[in-house]
């Protein structure tokens, strides 16, 4: 029995007598039931491609673009957020001010009906304050993962969740040490 439940944990919509229906259990059976066709593959692809481009450029309208009007960035390490477009020009405007030469090196990506995933190793050099962290002028080597939940209604990207990992990543704590 308890293999059982363990399955039906990673697959809710096999967990044939408890039934979910909590909203958080809908939201992720919609998720897992996402047709991939070849097209919608495509579609995802390309604007992540235009999205990736696009911050390379330091191009914020074409950031905006890939992005829906209610999109939210997190920093889920930290408890950061940022919403809409608004906040996530501020987003990119405190990381790229504070990383001007931010280089992210793509290690691993994987594309679903759910979105995209990505793995990168981020350098670059702190020059400028950013979130908590003061600016050091020192290089930074970092390993970031992004998620990039896709919005099937209108086709575009709901923002980013991203995490940083390593050494050198810039990642202040949620509580004040007392320091």
């Amino acid at each position: 029995m308890a293999q059982n439940a363990l399955r039906w944990h990673h697959f809710p919509e096999c967990e044939p007598e408890l039934g979910g229906g909590s909203m958080s259990h809908d939201k992720v059976l919609e998720l897992l039931r996402r047709d991939m066709t070849p097209e919608s593959y495509s579609e995802i692809r390309d604007l992540w491609k235009a999205h990736s481009i696009a911050e390379d450029n330091r191009d914020i309208p074409g950031l905006m673009a890939t992005l829906t009007p209610d999109c939210v960035y997190e920093l889920p390490q930290t408890g950061h957020r940022w919403e809409g477009h608004e906040g996530a020009t501020q987003f990119y405007a405190g990381l790229l001010g504070a990383f001007p030469d931010i280089d992210f090196a793509l290690t691993n990506i994987v594309i679903g009906p759910q979105g995209v995933w990505e793995e990168a190793e981020a350098t670059g050099t702190h020059t400028a304050d950013w979130l908590d962290l003061p600016a050091t002028g020192k290089p930074v080597r970092f390993t970031v993962t992004i998620f990039f939940p896709w919005d099937s209604d209108r086709r575009k990207f709901s923002g980013e969740r991203v995490y940083f990992y390593g050494a050198d990543a810039p990642t202040p704590s949620l509580t004040d040490s007392g320091d």
